[in-house]
Parts: structure tokens; C-alpha cells; sequence
């Protein structure tokens, strides 16, 4: 009898592992197949944002740091290898800007309103691979709401 329970443990513990790993693998495919384009164009409900991808370290540091302006339907894409709680801030950053946190599966979980050289942490809630920054109100204009997905993600 301990035998099949030790059984049934391992090999739902295979099971989970597997498809953690596969999760991961598809992660990592997404933002390697982002990682080689510098900007794409992005679909929410019927709108579309022309973004630049901020896929490195540099790119990410920077993200719109000392932009006087940025076009309406434009943006910036954040993106992660692994889902994380991630941190941002507005430092040197001159515009007002909303952020969408977006999950692996290209589901917004939560947007935010960050003002100018605002130094305060702004935290996602959840763990997320991505992070879109617009101009202020872009989203609230347009009635995008967590939940909505992003289709090219």
C-alpha cells in the first residue's frame, strides 16, 4: 500500500514539474521570439499600440527616461523571461504614463497611473512576464480593463 502512495506522489510530482517546465519553455520562447525585433505593433480589443521592445538590460534601465513626448497609439513593452513581481519607477521619466502588467498568457492583471519623476515603487500585484507603458489615460480613454488580452502575446 505504501508503495502505490509513494507511487502516486512521484508521479504527480513528474506531472506538476513537467508542465512547470513546459509553462517555462513557452515563456522563454515568447520572449526570444521578441528579443531579435525592436518594435512590434500591439492588439487590445480593437486598438492597436505601436511599441519599441525593451528586451535587454540597457533597454529596460533607460525605458522612456528624458522623452518630451510620445505619439497617441505608442508605447513601450517590457519584457521578462520568467513571471516576477516587477518593480518600476519614473525617475528622469517626463511623462505622465500608464502601466499594464501583463502574465504569460497576455492578460492584462492590472494598470496603473505613474506621474514625472515620480521615485516612488510601483509593484505589480501579481507575477508577470510583461509590462506596457503608455501615455496616461491611454487605457482608462479606450475602456481597457485588467482582463483584457493582448493578442500577439
Amino acid at each position: 500500500m505504501k508503495k502505490i502512495i509513494f507511487l502516486t506522489y512521484d508521479c504527480v510530482f513528474f506531472i506538476l514539474t513537467f508542465l512547470l517546465s513546459f509553462t517555462g519553455i513557452l515563456n522563454a520562447q515568447s520572449a526570444k521570439i521578441l528579443k531579435n525585433r525592436p518594435e512590434i505593433n500591439l492588439t487590445i480589443d480593437t486598438y492597436t499600440v505601436k511599441t519599441e521592445i525593451a528586451n535587454t538590460f540597457k533597454k529596460k534601465s533607460i525605458g522612456l527616461m528624458n522623452r518630451k513626448t510620445l505619439e497617441e497609439n505608442s508605447g513601450m513593452l517590457f519584457v521578462f523571461p520568467i513571471a516576477q513581481h516587477l518593480n518600476f519607477w519614473m525617475h528622469n521619466t517626463l511623462l505622465p504614463l500608464s502601466i499594464a502588467f501583463i502574465n504569460s498568457k497576455g492578460v492584462i492583471t492590472e494598470i496603473v497611473d505613474m506621474k514625472p519623476l515620480d521615485e516612488s515603487v510601483i509593484r505589480s500585484k501579481h507575477k508577470v512576464v510583461y509590462a506596457l507603458e503608455v501615455n496616461q489615460g491611454w487605457f482608462k480613454k479606450r475602456n481597457i480593463k485588467p482582463g483584457a488580452k493582448i493578442k500577439e502575446l
